[in-house]
């Protein structure tokens, strides 16, 4: 997994490529737990995410947590097979997917 992140102002990008999952997932924690202070909003973009499992879904379930108390967050490009993860474990009802 490589993860990029890109500052604008208080907006904080976190490009996400490869797989989040039980291995990788601890890397995005610890890039939100630590780069996220003083960020309004936070967009993650998905268009090179391949998988993400249910520790990947714990991640963005912290950040979410996080966020919600400083501002706002959003999921994008996410690809069909990322969707579908999210349409049934019914986090497409608790994030902002565009």
């Amino acid at each position: 997994m490589t993860i990029n992140k890109k500052p604008n102002g208080s907006t904080l990008t976190i490009s996400v490529e490869g797989r989040l999952e039980t291995t990788t997932a601890p890397e995005l924690e610890a890039v939100i737990k630590s780069d996220t202070d003083g960020v309004t909003e936070l967009i993650f973009d998905f268009s090179e995410l391949d998988y993400i499992s249910s520790a990947g879904l714990r991640v963005l379930l912290m950040a979410q947590k996080k966020m919600s108390a400083q501002g706002s967050m959003k999921v994008t490009n996410a690809n069909e097979i990322v969707n579908e993860v999210f349409d049934i474990t019914g986090f497409s009802d608790i994030l902002t997917i565009e």
